[in-house]
């Protein structure tokens, strides 16, 4: 499974630096095609996923141990917390908490009613935020990733993104099918996990550059990307106990101070009670926002937010699965679902409370000083721009930079394991996948740095927005997959895997 998803990533790569605008037309086009005929798809899946999961809880599967009746746990419940939430937050919260709203508070859909700028869009944008990065992704990445623990601990499945299938369509999965879905699926997700390297280079090069007065262009973000991937190796050599473990404790210890920070320094008052009227409206309109299928009167922003924000977690789905499902055994589904799901989720909420809410109510009272860093520097600089105006600036913008920097080489550690083990892919009893070779994670780790570099050196954000929903096609056939799983797995009943 290796040479081909390689191959293929080392040709487009070489297109795009022979022809870029010519490889970024051709990849528009399929992603625009893809939101326009897939968008209903990608909708009606994620909404189904936070049905499911919430099912699940609630059945007898929800008893069941991951691992079976004798398995015990490889992580503490903390340490799981703590590496689920950094190897799924990645950049993404980090590069996206104080942009985003900032683009649904200047310019809010028609179907939201609220006029630039306003408090109703205010709330819109914070609402929004919810519905991105809260319980909906978070129900994605746990039905694909619950079923494949189930598969791989329980019924002694192959290492594989199509695992969980062979739960439904058996030794057909095993045959052509199943290496199609697998090669298909790596391709694309190892695009996504391009985009999300290039996410953090960018915040990682505009912080930088303003700390120590270096334009940020090509050249330091190829620096940056170097650095991060001579990170990532430096932990893969000390392993999931040492490297992971530790970098996940670290950071989440940073996500923590950092909301203190922002909370206690910034508009406090404001931030609470926009955070609760937010919340409020969040869980009025979450389902026919959820049921949004691309079709109305502003299909044009639902294709271009909502739609495009599920399809990526789609796309993101199996190869988060393979990480997190592997490091729940020895817990029930249950607890599964609270660790995984819940908890990330509502730190999401709390983060984006904090930092979307500051960041609506300083650019309100500096008569838009953040919009202004957003047009002139893009969402990268939004952050900086943020901290710029609370006190203890430097400390603040260091400490940012340093978690960033640490969630995306954990995230980064995590996903390319999980790629590695998909080249070697093995069952149970097979000795952990053989190891993910570290040249294996070595190479594509090099290699996803350079697409990243190219990708933010010549489109910015736009090149990056466009990697990172690839995988949607390949993620929404896993994930209904998986999902067809979790029900065999509850209408035969738990005693199985046991």
């Amino acid at each position: 499974m290796f040479w081909p998803p390689a191959v293929l990533l080392l040709l487009a790569l070489a297109a795009s630096l022979v022809d870029f605008e010519g490889f970024l037309a051709a990849a528009t086009a399929a992603h625009e095609r893809i939101l326009d005929r897939l968008g209903w798809a990608f909708s009606l899946s994620s909404f189904a996923a936070v049905v499911l999961m919430a099912i699940v809880f609630v059945s007898p599967l929800g008893g069941a141990r991951i691992g079976g009746r004798d398995a015990r746990p490889v992580l503490k419940r903390w340490n799981w917390f703590a590496i689920t939430l950094c190897t799924t937050i990645a950049t993404g919260i980090l590069f996206w908490g104080v942009a985003e709203p900032l683009f649904h508070f200047n310019a809010p859909p028609g179907f939201a009613q609220a006029p630039a700028r306003s408090d109703a869009a205010a709330r819109f944008a914070l609402s929004t935020l919810y519905m991105h990065w809260a319980i909906t992704p978070y129900s994605i990445y746990a039905v694909a990733s619950l079923a494949f623990a189930l598969a791989y601990y329980n019924c002694n499945g192959a290492y594989s993104l199509s695992g969980p299938l062979r739960l439904v369509f058996g030794r057909a999965m095993e045959g052509p099918a199943g290496a199609l879905i697998d090669a298909a699926a790596l391709f694309a997700l190892v695009a996504g996990v391009a985009a999300s390297l290039g996410a953090g280079v960018m915040t990682l090069a505009s912080g930088l550059g303003g700390a120590v007065g270096v334009p940020d262009g090509a050249p330091l973000r190829l620096a940056t990307t170097a650095l991060i991937v001579a990170a990532y190796v430096g932990s893969s050599v000390s392993g999931l106990q040492r490297g992971i473990k530790y970098l996940s404790d670290l950071n989440i210890r940073l996500f923590f101070a950092l909301v203190l920070f922002v909370l206690i320094a910034g508009p406090t008052w404001a931030v609470l009670s926009l955070g609760g009227e937010s919340a409020l409206a969040y869980a009025r309109d979450f389902l026919p926002r959820s049921l949004d299928l691309g079709l109305g009167e502003d299909s044009a922003w639902s294709r271009d937010w909502t739609i495009f924000y599920f399809a990526n977690w789609l796309a993101w789905a199996p190869i988060t699965a393979m990480f997190l499902g592997r490091i729940a055994v020895g817990y029930t589904v249950r607890e599964f679902i609270l660790i995984s799901l819940a908890a990330p989720a509502l730190f999401g909420m709390v983060w984006m409370t904090v930092f979307g809410g500051a960041a609506l109510n300083i650019d309100r009272e500096t008569q838009g000083a953040l919009t202004a860093a957003l047009d002139g520097g893009g969402p990268e600089a939004v952050m900086y721009a943020l901290l710029g105006a609370l006190p203890l600036t430097m400390i603040a913008t260091l400490v940012f930079v340093f978690s960033t920097f640490v969630s995306f080489v954990t995230a980064m550690d995590s996903n390319t394991h999980s790629i590695a083990s998909v080249c070697l892919k093995a069952r149970r009893h097979e000795n952990e996948p053989k190891g993910a070779r570290l040249w294996i994670k070595i190479f594509w780790g090099v290699l996803i740095g350079a697409v990243a570099w190219v990708m933010t050196s010549t489109k910015g954000i736009d090149g990056v927005r466009m990697l990172s929903n690839l995988g949607g096609v390949p993620g929404l056939v896993i994930l209904i997959g998986c999902g067809a799983a979790l029900v065999r797995l509850m209408l035969t009943g738990p005693r199985r895997l046991q």
